[in-house]
């Protein structure tokens, strides 16, 4: 009898690892970092409960630090060394994204100790770039809709539509089915293919980021971006959004591109500051087997769909302090996401104080995370020890998300009739949302697993 292990990602949209074991072997699919509150971070100095070995391969589903970043601690730390299979677009990414994640760690400790504000003496990367290495040399890729062999059977790739090189896993093992969602993404979103349905399972684990949640039907998002952009032009300030590296900041540099060049929007100075976006927009461009139809025909006249007309690249440290001193108005798009570290940090330290300025968040904002007290209100915050006024103006723009929400996961469902669905990377409320929903058109079993569960496949 195959189990599921939830070793991560069941009541949180963080740390995703599922341990599948049949017949004395085991695949992980997705190795993610626990992001958000120190007691959730905490868990990621913890040695995942393998049941006493190693898996014997490791499945990703895409590139998110919450659902690959625990790699390198895997590798270097615990001595895994059998293959790590996901799509060549996430193979790319990784080679990015890991050794940023690793750099991230280290500047961290190196600032946390040279300002003395951490608990520990010293304090300590996670895993180091080395590390990072080391687990990249572990990656192999797997194409779209072939089959290959995993321990205990084999498995496929399907497209997810959430980021470039996203995918949803099935796995046929032992005579079940069992498909794991991934992140889902959503439908007519510009430069990837939409999301494939699955075509069946004995099994789904289903994220349910938004699972209680639905997306403005009505609200057109570059009206939304214009009118974001329009008014912090207007009274001179300065823009800052914290930016998921891979995906929204593709997102928002291809349709400020558009605006500007549709005259919505004024041709601000528009500053891509995070070695790791511009090296991930390099990688958008080139996987051209990922892009849709509307990328495709941009690029057949010669235009750069990521490139607005007044764009600059922060690759160094120097080139982001200057950022400091441009005259304003202008837009700053920075990573990470929900703003627990990176170069955002800095500029939100320095931007919100002052009620010129606007800070827009373009993603999920997790528990625990600064970017999550910003759009919950708060009105100081503590950045690098320091407490920190919030007077710019706070938005939330919930259109730009990349998570199907609760009607586009059901969609996405669809006809796959699964037996059982377990609900996962999702907060508690809103996997019962969706559990909920599910009621009304699912007449399997819904289960909501709590980390350290074990289920009988």
């Amino acid at each position: 009898m195959a189990t599921i292990t939830f070793l991560g990602g069941t009541d949180t949209v963080t740390g995703s690892k599922f341990l599948l074991g049949a017949g004395g072997e085991s695949v992980l699919v997705d190795c993610g970092l626990f992001q958000g509150p120190r007691e959730m971070r905490q868990l990621n100095w913890e040695d995942p409960a393998f049941a006493g070995s190693l898996p014997d391969q490791v499945l990703i589903t895409h590139a998110h630090i919450d659902h690959s970043g625990y790699l390198p601690r895997l590798a270097a730390h615990q001595g895994y060394a059998a293959p790590v299979r996901a799509t060549a677009a996430t193979v790319d990414l990784l080679g990015v994204m890991l050794p940023d994640s690793a750099r991230l760690q280290e500047e961290t400790a190196e600032y946390a100790n040279k300002k003395g504000y951490s608990r520990h003496r010293p304090a300590l990367p996670l895993y180091t770039e080395a590390d990072a290495e080391r687990a990249l040399r572990l990656l192999q890729p797997a194409p779209y809709h072939e089959w290959f062999p995993v321990p205990g059977g084999r498995a496929r790739l399907s497209r997810a539509g959430h980021i470039l090189g996203s995918a949803h896993v099935v796995v046929e093992t032992e005579g079940r089915r069992l498909v794991f969602s991934g992140d889902v993404g959503r439908w007519n979103i510009p430069v990837i293919e939409d999301p494939e349905p699955p075509t069946g399972a004995h099994l789904l684990l289903l994220e349910a980021t938004y699972g209680g949640r639905s997306h403005p039907a009505d609200v057109d998002p570059d009206t939304v971006l214009a009118g974001t952009v329009n008014r912090v032009a207007e009274r001179g300030g300065v823009m800052v959004v914290p930016a998921f590296s891979v995906g929204r900041s593709q997102e928002i540099l291809f349709r400020l591109r558009q605006l500007e060049e549709k005259g919505r929007v004024p041709r601000l100075p528009v500053f891509l500051d995070s070695p790791m976006s511009i090296e991930a927009t390099e990688l958008y461009r080139r996987h051209a087997e990922e892009h849709d139809l509307e990328m495709r025909a941009l690029e057949e006249v010669g235009i750069s769909p990521f490139r607005p007309a007044r764009l600059q690249l922060a690759r160094t440290v120097e080139e982001s302090k200057a950022i400091n001193h441009v005259e304003p108005p202008a837009i700053v798009l920075s990573a990470s996401g929900m703003a627990n570290g990176g170069r955002v940090v800095h500029h939100l330290k320095r931007r919100l104080p002052y009620s010129q300025n606007l800070v827009a968040f373009v993603g999920y904002q997790a528990e625990g995370t600064l970017g999550r007290s910003l759009v919950d209100g708060a009105t100081r915050v503590h950045i690098h020890g320091d407490e920190v006024e919030v007077r710019a103006e706070v938005v939330m723009l919930d259109v730009f998300s990349a998570h199907a929400d609760q009607n586009e996961l059901l969609r996405w469902v669809g006809e796959a009739a699964p037996e059982r669905i377990a609900l996962v990377h999702g907060e508690d409320e809103g996997r019962q949302a969706l559990a909920a929903a599910l009621a009304g058109s699912f007449g399997g079993q819904v289960l909501l697993p709590r980390r350290g569960d074990t289920l009988e496949v």
